[in-house]
């Protein structure tokens, strides 16, 4: 009996350790099913989009800011003033519908009660300051002048991180806005020198050694240095392009000197020691990068309509290496590519300065009909400035 009283006890706590680690499971499970699941955390926005944005954002404010403006330069400012400000809000459309997503519509950034612009986001860019949008506050010439250039001078600072074809339209775009900007300070009668500039990047400077096996070039030391074995074709034909390009505008002003007003050709002389140290860079970065450089052209042809008008041709030669620094732009990384963003600016002034016309994202071809359109706001949507504020 004793036997049989033992193993009914056993049974008995066996049944309710059964029991009790039944019920702990079947709690266990429903407080794993009620607990909701954690998403995992999204993935960080590229760079690169994080840039075009950002220069979006900037450049809609921008552009709904010279609306404003050139609708108050209609009624008081004189019609110089107004085609210099539909001239800038035309760059910027052109620059806006350039950077919207294929496919994509983009309106004009909404106001907030005070008349300025209200761009969501345009203060989130990567390289954002801590005051806000470039474009905040834009309510006169002078301050869409500074807006323009502070927008600029982001875009190619951007354009030196982003991936090679983004690379080429913030820097196209950065480019413009700052010749846009200088513009604008004319409208306001502010030197400008004023504007807050692009800062350039330290560029190192290069200096090839003849070939040898081993492709090495002099460094900033002076010593010999393992060259980039690793970069493309691509890049190795486009600085041996620009290096070409920049040959035929030595070449050119060479010719324009004697053909030019004195003034005009002091001008040039200047200009001509930049190009002919642009043409002995880009040779050292191909050598840099192992690039087979060709030996230069004895000469090139110079046709009637450039010897008639040499400032005219200067200009259609500038505007020819804008195209071959956006190559170099799009295919490169630090330090060629800072040095290709630094010769893009450059030679959109000079484009600019000989009467020529960079376009509004200079070194890319762009075919406007093949854009993403805008959504337009009405006219009446935004309050306009005070005609004294321009």
């Amino acid at each position: 009996m004793k036997d049989a009283s033992t193993e009914t006890t056993a049974r008995g706590r066996y049944f309710r350790y059964a029991v009790f680690s039944l019920t702990a499971l079947l709690v266990l499970s429903l407080g794993m099913a009620l607990i909701p699941h954690q998403p995992p955390a999204p993935a960080e926005t590229p760079f690169s989009e994080r840039a075009r944005a950002a220069a979006l954002a900037d450049t809609l404010a921008l552009r709904t800011a010279g609306q404003a403006l050139a609708g108050a330069a209609a009624g008081e400012g004189g019609p110089e003033n107004t085609a210099a400000l539909d001239r800038i809000v035309t760059l910027l459309t052109i620059q806006a519908r350039a950077l919207l997503l294929p496919g994509g519509t983009a309106a004009a950034p909404s106001r907030t009660d005070s008349g300025q612009q209200a761009a969501p986001g345009a203060s989130e860019g990567p390289n954002a300051s801590p005051g806000g949008s470039a474009s905040a506050g834009t309510s006169s010439a002078a301050e869409l002048a500074a807006a323009l250039s502070a927008s600029g001078s982001m875009r190619l600072t951007d354009a030196l991180e982003a991936d090679g074809g983004m690379a080429r339209l913030l820097a196209g775009a950065g480019a413009a806005q700052l010749l846009a900007a200088k513009d604008a300070a004319a409208i306001a009668g502010v030197p400008a020198e004023e504007l807050p500039g692009w800062q350039e990047p330290a560029i190192p400077s290069v200096q090839p050694t003849p070939a040898t096996a081993e492709c090495t070039i002099a460094g900033p030391s002076g010593e010999g240095e393992r060259a980039d074995e690793g970069a493309g074709p691509g890049l190795r034909q486009a600085l041996t392009a620009a290096r070409d390009s920049e040959l035929e505008t030595v070449y050119g002003y060479q010719a324009a000197l004697t053909r030019l007003d004195p003034a005009a050709a002091a001008q040039a002389s200047e200009l001509l020691a930049e190009h002919l140290d642009l043409a002995d860079e880009a040779e050292a970065y191909a050598a840099l990068h192992c690039a087979e450089v060709p030996p230069a052209q004895p000469g090139y042809v110079l046709d009637a309509a450039f010897l008639s008008a040499p400032a005219a041709g200067l200009a259609r030669l500038e505007t020819g290496t804008l195209t071959a620094f956006g190559d170099v732009v799009a295919l490169s990384t630090a330090p060629t590519r800072s040095w290709a963003v630094a010769a893009l600016v450059a030679a959109a002034e000079r484009t600019l300065l000989w009467g020529g016309d960079p376009g509004a994202v200079p070194g890319l071809d762009l075919d406007e009909s093949q854009l993403p359109p805008l959504q337009e706001t009405p006219a009446d949507a935004f309050p306009t400035a005070s005609p004294a504020a321009t």
